[in-house]
């Protein structure tokens, strides 16, 4: 294992980013590299776009899961690297590639390094849309080989190489896609009185939706609302008949999530009325809050100190993590690995420093050999 070379292996998988189950030539990829190991030591199995591996314990009393994800974001790259992405529009701008390699790298110390117990690690297709951990956890693979408990990480791209920063309970927050679309009555710029103008309907639209968070969320709750993209139009002297808004909801809590939804509605149903419109609402993927085991966390943290790690108690941010679905349903937790970058996460020129790769192996081997 010695001689493996992750930091390459990592700058491979950037040229391939791949967008939620067309993971095809990822997945060839690490199907590639992993039958290459000893196949007495782990079984592969494949759930279409993503893998299960099982890494055979010497005398397995109980399983531990490991969950990386591999698909990357429509997003044209701007890095300037030597090794950029081989595909137009799509860039693995939120560091999937680093958690495939990283995975890859904890996963061969194991085959070579067993442990007693078996551990699975999960390559999970479509985390940034349209989900790909609720399926996965569904699935019969995952029925049969369901771990005891599970665990997983995500770049931090604002804090140092060597930096950990995690919290027990609510890590990130509950999310939904949102997409309205709005259908009046079009016609010439010259008779505004003969139609039902969408630009204006979906403006207005997006100004009075503001008021949902700053009236109809508990202040000290907190959840946000954004519309990233509005389409409406076609000349500059036609009124349009069409509009559509794409964005996001973000909550603390499933309640304010349910809250939000139900004021978005009801503004839908006045707006209907007000402009003598139709209004179609999609909530699209939804994600589950990111909810770190209490007792898991504390077992890292105390970890983190005793081996002299850097440990930042870190605050609950608005992301969203289809991981979620997994501590639902299995005790565990995620972590923000520092990859000191000082562009963020979904940025074109994300560039996050390689040194972390060998530090979260290590990190992470030591870490998973601790647990009895």
């Amino acid at each position: 294992m010695s001689t493996i070379d992750f930091k390459s292996i990592r700058r491979d998988l950037h040229q391939i980013p791949e967008l939620g189950f067309q993971e095809f030539k990822t997945q060839q990829y690490l199907l590639n590299y992993l039958t290459n190991l000893p196949a007495d030591r782990l079984e592969i199995r494949t759930w279409q776009t993503g893998i299960f591996v099982k890494v055979y314990g010497t005398n397995p009393k109980k399983t531990i899961g490991y969950r990386g994800d591999i698909d990357g974001l429509p997003i044209q790259e701007e890095t300037g690297l030597e090794f950029p992405s081989s595909y137009e529009g799509r860039m693995h701008a939120c560091g999937h590639d680093f958690h495939m390699t990283i995975e890859l790298g904890v996963l061969t110390h194991f085959v070579y390094h067993p442990i007693q117990d078996d551990l699975l690690f999960i390559f999970q297709p479509a985390e940034e849309g349209p989900g790909g951990a609720k399926p996965m956890l569904e699935s019969d693979i995952m029925k049969e080989w369901k771990p005891d408990c599970i665990f997983a990480l995500h770049i931090a791209p604002e804090y140092e190489v060597g930096t950990v920063a995690v919290k027990e309970g609510l890590l990130f927050a509950n999310t939904s896609e949102l997409f309205i679309d709005f259908k009046g009555k079009g016609g010439h710029a010259a008779y505004p009185h003969h139609t039902k103008d969408m630009i204006v309907t979906a403006s207005s639209f997006v100004s009075q939706m503001q008021s949902i968070v700053s009236r109809n969320v508990d202040p000290l709750d907190s959840a946000v609302i954004t519309v990233g993209k509005m389409e409406s139009g076609t000349v500059q002297n036609i009124i349009a008949e069409t509009a559509r808004l794409e964005g996001t909801i973000r909550t603390l809590s499933a309640q304010s999530m349910e809250s939000v939804k139900e004021r978005l509605e009801a503004l839908i149903e006045g707006m209907k009325i007000s402009y003598e419109c139709e209004i179609e609402v999609n909530y699209g993927s939804m994600y589950r809050q990111v909810f770190n085991n209490p007792e898991w966390t504390n077992h890292f943290m105390s970890f983190l100190r005793e081996t002299n790690r850097n440990l930042i108690i870190c605050k609950e941010a608005m992301n969203g993590e289809d991981f979620g679905y997994m501590l639902e349903e299995i005790p565990g937790f995620m972590f923000w690995l520092g990859v000191d970058s000082p562009f963020g996460l979904h940025h074109s020129k994300l560039n996050p420093n390689e040194d972390a790769i060998d530090f979260a192996i290590s990190l992470l081997t030591d870490y998973i050999s601790t647990i009895k």
